[in-house]
């Protein structure tokens, strides 16, 4: 596939070129959607930076620290520490991982002065994608192909503790062909919330319901959001509504992937929104 024509600012090529990336894979991407980690890993590499992909990691630990299991959560945590330690950025494509790893890291281990102070040093340097191409990185524009509308979804994590809502939607009015058509509420939660969707089902139904009304209102023909769990909840329940909305994450659009089927979609399938 080609590489993608970016334009930065401040950060030079020669910096990116001796910056080391951990890329974390994330479970539902590895297990659910590989194609979000190509697209990332397209977007890093295209930017210029060394990245590696740890074959020691495993899942950040969320769902355990989520549901009170704070002993596996912190086995979790300290292999995800180890594994990347070594390099000068964590980068995910997800929110809710990244900040995971940022926010909730160093607490978990504040009984440990080791690990804590380990916590901390990954905790610095971790970051949810598209923040970390425009913050860090310094990426102001892409020049993917896509023609078609687009909305965008504001997930909790991401939105409120790693601060990323104007990053996606500067990167996306970058592109050629693209109309973004915000929706009502964007950053109001989809209902998904990992083990809360399993706990309260029904609560979890109805805020999904509204979600998926704002986003068949906004006319867009294509939903965007940087996190699987919120994704796949709401392509689910588009294709059980019977909406022909595509769902995608971020990344595919910006690194210009979207010739596979969109979340929800069975493989074979064409994406209809490609130039």
């Amino acid at each position: 596939m080609d590489q993608i024509e970016m334009k930065f600012g401040t950060l030079s090529p020669e910096d990116r070129k001796t910056r080391t990336v951990g890329f974390f894979v994330t479970c539902l991407v590895d297990l659910f959607r590989p194609t979000v980690g190509f697209a990332a890993i397209k977007l890093l590499e295209d930017a210029g930076f060394v990245l590696e992909v740890p074959k020691e990691q495993t899942c950040c630990g969320q769902p355990a620290f989520n549901s009170g299991d704070l002993d596996d959560a912190k086995t979790l945590a300290k292999q995800v520490i180890k594994a990347f330690e070594g390099y000068d950025y964590i980068v995910a494509p997800s929110g809710s991982c990244a900040a995971m790893i940022a926010k909730h890291y160093p607490a978990l281990l504040k009984d440990e002065v080791e690990w804590h102070e380990r916590a901390q040093k990954v905790a610095a340097k971790t970051h949810e994608l598209i923040s970390f191409l425009v913050d860090v990185a310094g990426l102001t524009e892409v020049s993917s192909s896509f023609t078609g509308s687009v909305t965008y979804h504001d997930s909790c994590t991401g939105l409120r503790e790693l601060g990323v809502k104007e990053q996606p939607r500067q990167l996306l009015n970058s592109i050629e062909g693209l109309e973004l058509k915000e929706m009502r509420d964007s950053d109001v939660c989809c209902g998904f919330g990992g083990t809360f969707s399993v706990k309260y089902p029904d609560i979890s139904d109805a805020i999904v319901t509204k979600k998926t009304r704002t986003i068949v209102e906004s006319g867009a023909a294509t939903l965007l959001a940087g996190d699987m769990g919120c994704l796949m909840n709401m392509a689910g329940k588009l294709k059980r509504d019977g909406s022909a909305i595509e769902v995608r994450h971020i990344a595919e659009v910006l690194a210009d992937m979207v010739d596979g089927p969109a979340i929800g979609e069975k493989p074979g399938r064409q994406g209809r929104n490609k130039s």
